[in-house]
């Protein structure tokens, strides 16, 4: 499958996976500043998400895949890889996969483990947008507010709101895709993959994806990793604390 990216910058490519129901528009920000310290930047689309192929397909084993052959199209090699969240786990599965193609590897608020299916709600709400009478994102963003509470979630998710023609508001994600298949979305990393290379994985402070009792796991499977908690952050890392986070991000490249 040939992903949807936006590349900015020269240099040494950094390639950034976002987390589930985003895209790498959501990392832009973040991206002109890494361009600007000397990094070509490569806000990836998975499938399934953003402008990228919709398929009935997914899997970590598939969008891992489907990573390794974006680098090959783009002649990268020696990358520096993060991703956050499901984009987390596809980096840990493709840099375990083919560690010959990223030098280093960074993780944000996720663990190897299995995690519960646990977005219910949100997923009814984007179920529950009927475009043939929501024609404003206002709209949207009323009805949605009745699954989820949290306005920075809703502003979250109704990024993936675009007009598909004059007057008719669409989805970017291919919602039903990834509705049945929601429970791939949880699974951990295989048992036996490894990782050499620097890693860093990052954790919230506010956030409870990655628990003390997750650092032998995760050191099982990267040994030469390094656990860094970034203050006043939850889940959204990057978005809550961005100061905070690309120092810790330049530090350790």
């Amino acid at each position: 499958m040939k992903l949807h990216s936006n590349i900015i910058g020269e240099g040494k490519p950094l390639l950034i996976l976002h987390g589930f129901l985003g895209m790498g528009d959501n990392w832009k920000t973040l991206a002109k500043q890494f361009s600007e310290d000397g990094y070509q930047v490569h806000l990836i689309d998975q499938r399934n998400h953003g402008r990228s192929p919709h398929s009935d397909d997914f899997s970590y084993e598939l969008l891992a895949e489907d990573l390794k052959d974006y680098c090959k199209l783009h002649n990268l090699e020696s990358c520096i890889l993060l991703g956050h969240s499901m984009g987390g786990k596809t980096a840990m599965l493709a840099a375990t996969n083919a560690p010959e193609l990223f030098e280093k590897l960074i993780i944000v608020d996720i663990a190897p483990k299995s995690y519960p299916q646990h977005h219910q709600s949100i997923l009814k709400g984007l179920s529950s947008l009927d475009f043939n009478t929501i024609k404003s994102r206002g709209g949207a963003d009323k009805k949605l507010s009745e699954y989820v509470s949290e306005l920075g979630v809703r502003q979250f998710l109704l990024k993936n709101l675009y007009w598909i023609k004059k007057g008719q508001l669409a989805l970017r994600m291919n919602l039903k895709s990834l509705i049945e298949n929601i429970e791939e979305v949880g699974k951990p990393l295989p048992n036996g993959k490894t990782y050499s290379k620097p890693t860093l994985f990052i954790k919230g402070e506010r956030s409870d994806y990655i628990t003390t009792e997750d650092e032998s796991l995760i050191l099982n499977h990267f040994p030469e990793a390094k656990i860094e908690i970034i203050n006043n952050s939850g889940h959204w890392v990057h978005a809550e604390n961005p100061d905070a986070f690309y120092a810790k991000i330049m530090k350790f490249i």
